[in-house]
């Protein structure tokens, strides 16, 4: 379970292809106080640290992860954002994110705002996954509020801080970012799902 807090950004060292999984060698600030068997959200995706090496660490993406998200497009020397498991006695500051990425999205616009930045977000609604206006969304694992909320599309405005502390500031128009919609949005869409059968 993780808030959405981005704790730091961690720089793809390297790659290596086993099979249909992909073993990704990090390297970020908290390496020394990882161990083996951790979980760590990477772009907002839970991956279980396998290997830990001076300041570098290695986890493993299975095939259907690396179709699902954009940890698949990684190449040496991007930047991931990182997030570790939340505690129990943590304040929640951002929203309850469970690292299991439901889909992409493109951007499809950055406007500039004043001493900070909208960004704009599409995504395909045939999965029956929505936004709704102020509600939570976890973007690359940074939660965020959702603004001009419309059906496969959504605006977040980024301050300052987030900009230069997260991978946002590397982002482009056309850019793939990942996607999970809150876990409560997600139940009652199910639950309309199913009323609407009977």
């Amino acid at each position: 379970m993780f808030s959405g807090i981005v704790e730091a950004t961690a720089r793809v060292v390297a790659i290596r292809e086993e099979r249909q999984n992909r073993h990704f060698t990090l390297e970020c600030p908290f390496t020394a106080e990882l161990r083996i068997d951790q979980s760590v959200a990477h772009n907002g995706v839970c991956l279980t640290v396998v290997d830990i090496s001076g300041n570098t660490y290695t986890v493993t993406a299975v095939h259907e992860t690396l179709i699902k998200s954009n940890l698949g497009t990684l190449e040496v020397d991007d930047l991931v954002n990182v997030e570790r498991s939340m505690r129990p006695d943590a304040l929640l500051d951002g929203h309850i994110v469970q690292g299991h990425v439901d889909q992409t999205a493109k951007c499809t616009a950055i406007d500039e705002a004043d001493g900070s930045w909208y960004f704009t977000f599409e995504y395909d609604p045939s999965t029956g996954n929505v936004t709704v206006e102020k509600g939570s969304v976890s973007v690359n694992g940074v939660s965020l509020t959702v603004v001009n909320s419309r059906e496969g599309s959504f605006q977040v405005a980024i301050i300052p801080y987030t900009f230069e502390h997260t991978n946002f500031h590397t982002l482009r128009v056309g850019s793939t970012v990942n996607l999970e919609f809150d876990i409560v949005g997600k139940y009652i869409a199910r639950l309309m799902q199913q009323y609407q059968k009977h």
